[in-house]
């Protein structure tokens, strides 16, 4: 199904303020939020703008999202799948828009402490050579990263029972007698913290935590064509969710080794070709190397410094569409510093003879 431009569906420009953002989400929600909203597709917009908020509020995803759009948030942000918010927290917006005790779908503050929660995204930079960046590889990455406990589940303990002190429901609910008549106070029970339930035993493992530090190897494939600067997502091997929910994910971002001979603009590859006075006057045929091997490339006679010439598809490959870029080969005339004898005799044979017929020296000469 195609989805609609993140920034179209909030109704702001690409270069928002994150306050722009945050303003018109909370005009979005309080017009749709299915709560309060009679509109018969209250629900569904209201769940896009939920989704375009969670990408663009988030800086590290909204760089992903201007670069890949939303292939970002597919399978390791490059197909299938789709982006996840299930793990957001809105509830900033939601309490600033409804009250302290609104949430979706009329919750309260105690529900959202049980609620299931996506971990947190985490970001890794990996250096590649030149050649690595351009064609793709493989690359085994190190990670410590927290996980879900194995003894408890990520319960955080053992011997799960209902809290004796607000009997599940998170809230302790107190009265309070004045003058003015009786009051009734509703807070978040200290026993269960809001989350309505305690363990006979706190996991040893974990120490309550629920999660544990891992250190393990993952192999990660690289796909052709990517940059300094560009990130890729690998889902879920970020750090561990919260009650259950799923692990965050993680992002390589690359930094790209320079390349002694080439230097890339884009997919596009440019390299400086030296040659001697003769070869550029006379012409001359010289071999290129290329990412794709040697090529040989015409020289045309009187050929001058600064001349480029295009190898077409010797570039670099698209990292999302695969056409390949094309590939520029600059002419510089290098002079010698150093002359033989008889080397220098031959340009002052040469300097004998007019060489002045070009339409530059003619403009120069216009002004003595």
């Amino acid at each position: 199904m195609n989805k609609r431009d993140y920034y179209e569906v909030l109704g702001v420009s690409k270069s928002a303020s994150q306050d722009e953002i945050k303003s018109a989400f909370r005009k979005l929600a309080k017009k749709y939020h299915p709560d309060v909203s009679k509109e018969p597709d209250a629900a569904e917009k209201f769940k896009e703008a939920q989704e375009a908020y969670a990408v663009l509020s988030d800086e590290s995803k909204r760089k992903q999202y201007d670069q890949f759009g939303h292939a970002a948030f597919d399978n390791n942000g490059m197909g299938g799948g789709g982006f996840d918010f299930s793990g957001f927290d809105f509830s900033d917006i939601f309490g600033d828009l409804f009250g302290s005790g609104f949430g979706f779908g009329g919750g309260s503050r105690s529900s959202s402490q049980n609620r299931k929660a996506k971990g947190r995204d985490s970001v890794m930079r990996i250096n590649l050579t030149f050649e690595e960046a351009v064609f793709g590889c493989k690359k085994t990455i190190n990670l410590d990263v927290n996980e879900e406990c194995d003894s408890c589940s990520g319960a955080g303990g053992h011997g799960e029972k209902t809290c004796p002190t607000c009997h599940g429901s998170g809230q302790v609910t107190s009265e309070q007698r004045t003058l003015l008549g009786t009051f009734m106070t509703r807070t978040t029970c200290s026993t269960c913290q809001g989350k309505g339930k305690i363990f006979e035993s706190t996991c040893s493992k974990c120490r309550g935590t629920g999660r544990i530090r891992k250190n393990k190897d993952i192999e990660v494939k690289i796909p052709a064509g990517v940059d300094t600067g560009n990130q890729l997502r690998l889902a879920g091997k970020g750090e561990a969710g919260y009650n259950g929910g799923p692990n965050g994910d993680l992002y390589l971002e690359f930094n790209v080794k320079s390349h002694p001979l080439y230097e890339r603009d884009d997919n596009d590859i440019y390299l400086t070709l030296p040659l001697t006075i003769t070869e550029a006057t006379l012409g001359c045929k010289k071999d290129i190397p290329t990412l794709y091997g040697n090529v040989k490339l015409v020289i045309p006679d009187g050929s001058q410094n600064g001349d480029k010439h295009r190898l077409k598809g010797k570039g670099v490959e698209d990292v999302q569409t695969g056409r390949k870029g094309d590939m520029y080969v600059l002419l510089k005339v290098i002079i010698p510093k150093k002359l033989s004898r008889d080397q220098k005799k031959l340009f002052e044979q040469l300097s004998k003879t007019d060489l002045e017929d070009s339409s530059e020296f003619k403009k120069y000469k216009d002004y003595l």
